[in-house]
């Protein structure tokens, strides 16, 4: 296969959920002529003096000196670097003289808009080195902050997480551990990370368990004094079971409503992209909140995350899930109307009346 064969192929891969019959053949010469230069141009990066050349910048603060056992006994450097016009990821290692000794661009972050040269990453969150398969030879974790631009996740920051393990002078990722951490949330720190890769702690469980039985053989915590049965008009009666999931300092909060055979038949996942629940202020399962005549989930919550200086955030969240006949559809509206000040002490009792007032419920003078 030659050159122009081989990148079409590779483009074909970053298509994935297109196929070039979908696509108009000058629009397809142009994405691989783009993809071609692009390659090309992280190729010839061959020394630390080419990096600005190439159209990179280099994360200096998240730059180290680090020993890396199979690249020798002397430090390395190890530089984390950004394509300026595609915002894609690339790691770096090069010897005392600049001189590049491994490169490589095929991260988790630069595959999540597929079919774009063009990824979300806005930065570099953090860069860590462990020894995460336990082989003796320190690998590479990296975190990315990542921004849509358009649907339904527009301007919101999320995370994804990759880890590269040292291997014979080289790295190499295993795919399947990117997907599950960046799919069942397990990207929110390098700890959290190394509580999964290393340690075998997974949060896989949270979004695949079947039964309850099933979650608590896997560690899973019932806030008992938030848990009982509530008959709801379109799905009989169910236990209402909030608990979590710890991964080191972290709480992995979940919702589920669960039969009288002990079947999971709904969930539902208040935290979102926090990183951790720091206290659930309570909950209400017995009123009609929107005027259909069928009991709705409130969730009033506080979930912490690390702002942008690494100090601790905390955030007062109110969560509203509607039954409906097919199961229940989660609250956007009150939510983007009513912002709750942190500093307020709202209870679960306080929002029952605002909410209803909201979905037009007339209230006693």
């Amino acid at each position: 296969m030659n050159r122009k064969g081989i990148c079409a192929a590779l483009v074909i891969c970053l298509c994935s959920r297109w196929t070039l019959s979908a696509m108009a053949a000058d629009e397809t010469d142009v994405l691989v002529q783009l993809y071609e230069k692009y390659e090309a141009d992280f190729a010839a990066i061959e020394h630390v003096n080419d990096i600005e050349k190439y159209g990179y910048t280099v994360f200096e603060d998240e730059s180290h000196l680090v020993v890396l056992e199979t690249f020798g006994e002397e430090e390395v450097q190890v530089l984390p670097i950004m394509d300026d016009t595609y915002h894609r990821l690339a790691v770096l290692i090069a010897d005392s003289s600049g001189n590049i000794l491994y490169k490589t661009n095929r991260l988790e972050m630069n595959y999540k808009w597929l079919g774009q040269l063009e990824q979300p990453n806005i930065g570099l969150l953090s860069i860590s080195f462990r020894d995460m398969n336990q082989d003796g030879l320190r690998d590479i974790t990296l975190i990315t902050n990542c921004q849509n631009k358009t649907g339904e996740y527009a301007d919101k920051t999320y995370k994804v997480g990759d880890v590269l393990f040292q291997c014979d002078g080289s790295f190499y990722r295993d795919w399947r551990i990117s997907d599950k951490i960046n799919r069942f949330s397990m990207n929110k720190s390098i700890d959290f990370i190394t509580s999964y890769v290393r340690d075998g702690v997974s949060t896989e469980i949270l979004y695949t368990a079947t039964t309850l039985d099933e979650l608590l053989e896997n560690g899973f915590e019932i806030f008992q004094q938030q848990s009982y049965y509530r008959n709801f008009e379109k799905h009989g009666r169910l236990l209402v079971v909030p608990g979590i999931i710890k991964m080191k300092e972290y709480n992995v909060f979940m919702i589920y409503l669960v039969n009288e055979q002990g079947n999971i038949v709904w969930s539902f996942q208040p935290m979102e992209d926090y990183d951790n629940l720091y206290a659930l202020k309570g909950m209400d399962s017995r009123d009609d909140l929107d005027g259909d005549g069928m009991k709705d989930l409130l969730v009033l919550s506080r979930f912490s995350y690390a702002g942008p200086d690494g100090s601790m955030v905390v955030d007062t969240v109110c969560d509203i899930y509607y039954q409906r006949t097919d199961g229940f559809e989660e609250d956007t509206e009150f939510k983007a109307f009513y912002q709750i000040n942190d500093d307020d002490k709202v209870k679960v009792s306080d929002l029952v009346p605002l909410i209803r007032e909201f979905w037009g419920w007339k209230t006693e003078e």
